[in-house]
């Protein structure tokens, strides 16, 4: 009989707001120690010994997962300037290849895809091949990727730990492939050029790894030289930097989870001051772009002050706080997500109904007879599916005459799309392909809701094969989650998932509060004070699909990641009894420990999302009320019992540290239960590096899922 590692405990007080709580596992926070290492290996060696039996069917599903993908492939190629980018795959490499081809002429705006071999295109140019870069490393990690607007010097940033601090460097595209001294290293992702090439800009991190500085760097100097231009002392608050589509300005954006604040600075001086459109104001978010309509420059902003679902509105944008034009007023049934302004025309992402939603309008011109209409009407893009997901898919050039969007569904793989805004055209370029005997009719999707215990209706997606799964008759599911930070879990389609969905399981989203699916009260109503509405959403997901008789107790597994991992660890310890497992990927399940010391990564922006028990009483009491660690119970009280359980994390992870779900281990163990911890020791909060390394995983996740779902191991 296997024995699980012994977790020794070395017991530590820690006391707030007069409550003492003795933390036994504490000890193994720190990675540097040898002994805690020995221990996170012994429980990877456990792991694989009571994994062991589906070693089969783990290299089954890999295989299937292999069999169905199309690994040597190339993306459609995106115009940006006088060049055609795209990124190739090759089978049996594991990462990608990025690539460009020069563009025929100002008018060539057709990608320049000869047929669907995945081969290099003729004139192709490799700037950076992924695989070579890799060598030799167990983690890769592309973080930032620019190229300057002449085409002339590649920009790339990498990060070989999994710690999410990236090393920035340059490459000349001239043909000889000259790397340049300058070298960056402890930078966040996102680094840009200025449209001159001439700089680049840039953000580092703090203690707490919060992106918190802004550098300008000159191209051919040292790296010591370069100026601070943005400094954000407020813990809450983290950076960005970027180009504006029309390369009119240079762009800081500072933003907590609630509110936001934009700079901007003529990118014509490059080494100017920002300056602020809106100086912030506490849980107000807005984001910027710049458009040129009627012959002047103007700002378009999607805001929510006074807006809680926000709308768009127009400023000059040599006077961005002087007056405002609604352009589009706040409606309660539609959720604003965002514009895209491009010299002809601009595009409006928005959630209507659960669904994202597409729309597009031309920009007013200069120069139209006093006795003309514009044509500036929102134009929604229409879907014949129930279930759907679409938004902007790689569109970066200010004047391209199309609008590039993705579209997908649970049973729809993924598609690109080409709208010639001019005429309404919609041109398909491009659906992932699926090999083998992939038939998108033999399954269904359908959206079903129920009932919360304060009498809110939840929905929730459902993809089955109809020819396996008879909804009346109980069938092996699995349920994910995630309802946090406003996140919406969407339809799409997943090659991996087709192994569960062809052995006769169900695959269901909850569509819970905390997440965005319904607007941003939905949101609202999922955080701080509010929180437990996510779980116990969660659990009302559950039996309604018990109560349908869609699936059983003995037959639900469910499945979350990162703070949806934190849903299913306090699911776990709520409505256990209506699940035959749980899947908890990098986990954030000792939520109150961690967002009780702000020296730890993030914790102080993370705040704004759950509340601060540090200085606020309730909060901490809230917190620990819900928290997984905390409330680990015995099994006696009412019966409850754990099933089995997964928690798969990464030992480089600096966004949810992998001592979470190794207490939680420890401490599900000291009440009977006997769950598994996975710890890949290469790896980051996105896991391991490598798409052949990532499915491996998925397929080891799946069999477990299968396994403790009852499913038939063999399928059809």
């Amino acid at each position: 009989m296997l024995t699980p590692p012994k977790t020794d405990k070395r017991p530590v007080e820690r006391v707030h707001h007069g409550d003492v709580v003795v933390d036994d596992y504490d000890w193994l926070r720190d990675k540097d120690d040898p002994e805690v290492l020995a221990h996170l290996h012994e429980e990877n060696a456990y792991t694989k010994a009571a994994t062991e039996h589906l070693a089969i069917l783990q290299e089954q599903i890999f295989d299937e997962i292999t069999t169905r993908t199309k690994e040597t492939d190339l993306s459609v190629p995106t115009r940006e300037g006088d060049w055609w980018y795209y990124t190739r795959t090759v089978e049996g490499r594991e990462y990608g290849i990025h690539c460009r081809v020069a563009a025929a002429g100002p008018d060539d705006w057709d990608p320049p895809v000869t047929d669907d071999s995945g081969a290099p295109l003729p004139g192709e140019q490799v700037l950076l091949d992924d695989n070579a870069e890799a060598e030799g490393h167990d983690f890769y990690s592309l973080g930032s990727f620019d190229v300057t607007a002449n085409g002339s010097t590649l920009l790339y940033a990498t990060d070989l730990e999994g710690d999410e601090r990236y090393t920035i460097r340059l490459r000349s595209l001239d043909g000889s492939g000259r790397e340049y001294d300058d070298v960056i290293e402890g930078t966040s992702s996102g680094a840009t050029f200025d449209p001159s090439g001439r700089y680049v800009f840039y953000a580092t991190v703090d203690e707490s790894w919060r992106p918190d500085t802004i550098w300008r760097h000159e191209v051919g100097t040292a790296a010591s030289d370069d100026v601070s231009v943005f400094t954000e002392p407020d813990e809450r608050f983290w950076l960005g930097v970027g180009v504006t589509r029309s390369r009119r300005f240079l762009v800081i954006e500072a933003g907590s989870n609630v509110t936001s604040e934009t700079w901007l600075l003529d990118a014509a001086e490059p080494t100017g001051s920002f300056t602020v459109v809106w100086p912030r104001k506490d849980g107000v978010e807005y984001d910027v772009e710049h458009v040129v309509a009627g012959g002047r420059d103007r700002l378009l902003i999607v805001h929510n002050d006074e807006a809680v679902n926000f709308e768009l509105v127009s400023v000059a944008a040599s006077d961005p706080q002087g007056p405002r034009r609604v352009l589009l007023p706040h409606d309660p049934a539609i959720r604003l997500e965002g514009v895209d302004a491009f010299r002809d025309f601009v595009a409006v992402e928005y959630r209507r109904e659960g669904l994202s939603r597409v729309a597009v309008a031309k920009v007013p011109v200069a120069g139209l007879p006093a006795d003309a209409t514009p044509d500036d009407t929102l134009h929604e893009l229409g879907f014949d599916e129930e279930l759907f997901s679409v938004g902007l898919s790689g569109n970066p050039d200010w004047a391209q005459p199309t609008l590039r969007i993705g579209y997908t569904s649970f049973v729809t793989p993924s598609t690109v799309y080409d709208v010639v805004v001019a005429t309404g055209e919609r041109r398909l370029r491009k659906r992932q392909p699926v090999l083998g005997d992939f038939d998108a009719t033999r399954y269904s999707q359908r959206r079903e809701w129920a009932t919360a215990d304060d009498g809110t209706r939840v929905p929730i997606s459902l993809v089955y094969r109809h020819d396996l799964v008879d909804l009346g008759t109980p069938a092996p599911a699995l349920l994910y989650g995630y309802g946090s930070y406003e996140h919406s879990i969407d339809p799409g389609f997943g090659i991996p998932r087709l192994s569960l969905l062809d052995r006769g399981m169900i695959f269901a989203v909850a569509h819970v509060r905390g997440g965005g699916e319904m607007g941003r009260p939905w949101y609202e109503h999922g955080k701080k004070l509010e929180k437990r509405n996510t779980f116990t959403d969660f659990a009302a997901v559950a039996r309604h699909l018990i109560d349908e008789d869609i699936t059983a107790p003995d037959r639900l597994v469910a499945q979350g990641g990162s703070a949806g991992g934190l849903l299913i660890g306090a699911v776990a310890n709520l409505a256990s009894k209506h699940f035959s497992g749980f899947l908890a990927e990098v986990p954030f399940v000792d939520p109150l420990t961690s967002i009780l010391d702000p020296s730890l990564p993030l914790t102080v922006i993370e705040w704004d999302e759950w509340g601060n028990p540090l200085d606020d009483e309730e909060v901490y009491h809230y917190m620990k009320s819900y928290s997984p660690i905390e409330n680990v119970h015995d099994g006696a009280h009412g019966g409850r019992h754990y099933p089995p359980i997964l928690a798969v994390t990464s030992l480089n992870d600096t966004r949810v540290l992998y001592v979470e779900p190794a207490k939680w281990v420890a401490r599900l163990r000291e009440v009977g239960a006997d769950p598994l911890l996975k710890i890949e020791m290469a790896a980051g909060h996105g896991g391991v590096s490598g798409r052949y390394a990532a499915w491996r995983e998925r397929a080891f996740a799946y069999a477990w899922v299968i396994d403790a779902a009852g499913a038939h191991p063999s399928g059809e």
